[in-house]
């Protein structure tokens, strides 16, 4: 079976997976905020993922890797769209290059935000460009490396007055970390099952 053809069985709805995330720690008042990220995975032999580093003068989330997405606006007509448009903003990511295989778990942030991440089958060595205002930097990191639980330390932290627990992995000096690593470690529990 192909990886594509795995990942669009892995995400229908009936496969019931354990979703990890943040909701049991409390966070600030208010409704969640919707928001959604695009996971692109460069069409290979050996399939890659996209990741983008912010910059390290941002006020929020300084210096973080994530997958490119951002906050849902009234006018996007779905998360799918969100995921699209916030990608091409941020790293030149042209929407109409972008197979969508379809929407996975939603993850809810410990920051108010209940994200949905997109996945999606890009072409490999698209001419990205970072937007100076969002992104540092975008990198690709093997599917392989990223989805194999193996390379991730379990860590504890006490953060607000409550411990928490995230996954941590470092691949080639690049931390990825909390919900970006949250939200790997969900698609890998779909992808390959629980463990």
């Amino acid at each position: 079976m192909s990886w594509k053809k795995q990942f669009a069985e892995a995400l229908h709805p009936s496969r019931a997976i354990a979703i990890e995330d943040e909701r049991a720690y409390p966070r600030h008042s208010g409704d969640y905020r919707h928001a959604a990220v695009l996971v692109p995975i460069t069409d290979r032999t050996e399939p890659g993922v996209i990741l983008t580093r912010r910059p390290a003068w941002l006020r929020s989330h300084a210096g973080q890797v994530a997958f490119p997405g951002g906050k849902v606006d009234p006018e996007d007509e779905n998360a799918i769209i969100a995921a699209l448009r916030e990608a091409e903003e941020e790293i030149a990511l042209p929407r109409d290059e972008v197979n969508i295989l379809g929407p996975a778990d939603d993850y809810y942030s410990g920051s108010g935000y209940q994200i949905t991440p997109v996945i999606g089958v890009v072409p490999p060595d698209l001419p990205l460009v970072p937007n100076p205002e969002e992104v540092e930097e975008w990198f690709e990191v093997p599917l392989a490396i990223l989805f194999d639980r193996a390379n991730y330390a379990r860590r504890r932290v006490e953060w607000q007055g409550q411990m928490r627990e995230y996954y941590d992995m470092d691949w080639e000096g690049r931390r990825i970390w909390g919900v970006t690593a949250g939200i790997i470690a969900n698609l890998s529990r779909r992808l390959l099952g629980d463990d």
